[in-house]
């Protein structure tokens, strides 16, 4: 049993309660006693393993000592495997990630969808590990993740249910199909996940009814864990959507997390006190709610995320064939620039702000559809669906839509917590993935002072925990599970752009998973301690 002794830092335990001068003794990987720094047995400065009666010493005085941050939207379901180290997320001091987002992820699957399931969601995830994809049940997936360097909840993906038991028909589920959800569903919880994703504009959940929702969250309220909604709009209809993601909650008991709360387009701008608003409205009448973001205004997804439910519901060959139509693009013409669609959340698509991140042709990552249009002469809407083509749909998106006051207000709640939905594929991928957690401690709590660092450290840790129902992590106590983390609260800063989305944060000294070091004075170790983490009441 190798021993640990954090040594004179400022401990801000997760709960919110002001720091306090501590030493932090980590055995057997949980946190074995947080003692005074003048304790009989500590020296000042850095004296030895034989003066501190512990194996390892890091010294810590002038760092904050902190939980490891729980990044509650993570989207790092096949990089765990293909790049267990996880850089971009130790590099700034997450230790669990929350996979299996937004309905669509790769457990539970059958031999018969797999490539399906695959084609859809490849611009998320990039290709697939060495020897694909062996795995079929929930258990077995979070095998496959576990012994990476951080830690790992999964989340029940409601459209890969779905397009098990009925594929991308546009209609409602029968009761029989219900049941099969419903059975899959209950299996999987038991078997290990903490609840059930959605991604209401996305094939093919986006056909599902509130009947088949209602039911499927009364299976995740049985099982003690949570829903969380990608729900039906980010743009025009954004704040009906939520408001029916809350109703759902009221309807069926279950705990809701609202993810990436965002409130986009120039429809929504200066709007999020009235998403808060319904949240506080939905708290008051005794529904568990909570919410996450990223501090970007910008969003990305796949770049063919804005086409109609319609195209989106057939396979890729049939899609890629479609989109070579003059009469095809001539509609999408209308859909996408003058109407919008489900999947371009109600408003009119301005290909200026639809930047390419990551593409099969090197030329394209950095420029608009817009750029990519006026480069070949041709329309905006030929563009795109040319890119679509060459790329067979795995092309990835930066959408410029955000708005910075809506990012401020939302992040200020007290039930807001901390989420990357960081994509991790292609040339230019978002900056999130590399920069969330630093970014939220510098920039928006120290230089900004929007929110008090007790707080922001909080809203990483115990407040995410217990949405997951991870009793034993987000705090730092004796007993817990030794998941910390060493920053320096003066220096601590994002530095990943979107020209270099990949640079990593500074001020992050150590962090340590399961009481493994896995960032050592800023370097990464290349241990791989993490495991699959469960809400012990679901599974």
């Amino acid at each position: 049993m190798t021993t640990t002794l954090i040594a004179g830092g400022l401990l801000i335990d997760g709960t919110g309660a002001p720091g306090r001068l501590a030493d932090v003794r980590v055995a057997d990987g949980r946190i074995a006693s947080i003692e005074p720094v003048t304790g009989p047995d500590r020296v000042a400065g850095p004296s030895g393993a034989a003066t501190i009666g512990a194996d390892r010493l890091i010294e810590a005085t002038g760092l904050v000592v902190c939980p490891g941050f729980i990044d509650m939207h993570a989207h790092s379901d096949l990089a765990l495997i293909r790049e267990p180290d996880r850089l971009g997320a130790v590099s700034q001091g997450v230790t669990t990630e929350v996979i299996g987002q937004d309905g669509l992820s790769y457990a539970p699957v059958t031999a018969q969808v797999v490539g399906e399931l695959h084609d859809r969601i490849r611009g998320w995830n990039g290709d697939l590990p060495d020897g694909g994809i062996t795995w079929r049940t929930v258990p077995e997936f979070l095998d496959h993740v576990s012994g990476a360097a951080v830690n790992v909840a999964y989340l029940v993906p409601h459209g890969t249910l779905r397009l098990l038991v009925m594929g991308t028909e546009h209609r409602p589920a029968t009761p029989t199909e219900l049941d099969r959800m419903a059975g899959l569903l209950a299996d999987a919880l038991a078997g290990g996940a903490v609840g059930l994703s959605t991604g209401l504009t996305y094939v093919p959940a986006m056909f599902a009814d509130d009947d088949e929702l209602a039911r499927l969250c009364e299976v995740v309220t049985a099982h003690g864990g949570y829903y969380a909604p990608h729900h039906r709009s980010y743009g025009a209809g954004a704040l009906a959507a939520y408001a029916q993601c809350l109703d759902l909650g009221r309807h069926t008991g279950v705990a809701v997390h609202l993810t990436h709360a965002h409130l986009s387009y120039p429809v929504n701008r200066g709007r999020a006190a009235e998403l808060l608003a319904l949240v506080d409205a939905a708290l008051a009448d005794g529904v568990d709610v909570t919410l996450d973001s990223y501090p970007y205004i910008v969003g990305s997804s796949y770049l063919h995320a804005p086409l109609p439910g319609f195209l989106q519901q057939r396979g890729v060959d049939e899609i890629v064939e479609l989109l070579d139509r003059p009469d095809v693009r001539e509609d999408l013409l209308v859909r996408l620039e003058r109407r919008g669609t489900t999947g371009s959340n109600g408003v009119p698509v301005d290909w200026t702000r639809v930047v390419i991140g990551s593409a099969g042709d090197p030329a394209l990552p950095g420029l608009s559809v817009a750029d990519v249009a006026q480069r070949r002469g041709v329309r905006s809407i030929d563009a795109y669906c040319d890119i679509l083509i060459s790329e067979r749909l795995s092309a990835l998106a930066l959408f410029h839509d955000g708005d910075e006051t809506n990012v401020r207000t939302v992040l200020s709640h007290p039930r807001h917590c901390a989420g990357s939905d960081g994509l991790l594929v292609g040339q230019r991928p978002h900056p999130r993935a590399f920069g969330t957690f630093a970014r939220y401690l510098g920039r928006y709590s120290r230089d900004l002072d929007l929110v008090p660092l007790e707080r922001m450290i909080h809203k990483m840790t115990a407040l995410p925990a217990g949405r997951i129902g991870l009793a034993d992590r987000g705090v730092l106590a004796a007993g817990a599970a030794a998941d910390v983390v060493c920053f320096d609260p003066a220096t601590v800063a994002d530095r990943a752009t979107f020209d270099e989305p990949r640079r990593r944060a500074v001020g992050l000294h150590h962090v340590l998973v399961n009481g493994e070091p896995v960032l050592t004075h800023t370097r990464p170790t290349g241990a791989r301690p993490g495991h699959a983490v469960t809400n012990r009441e679901a599974a």
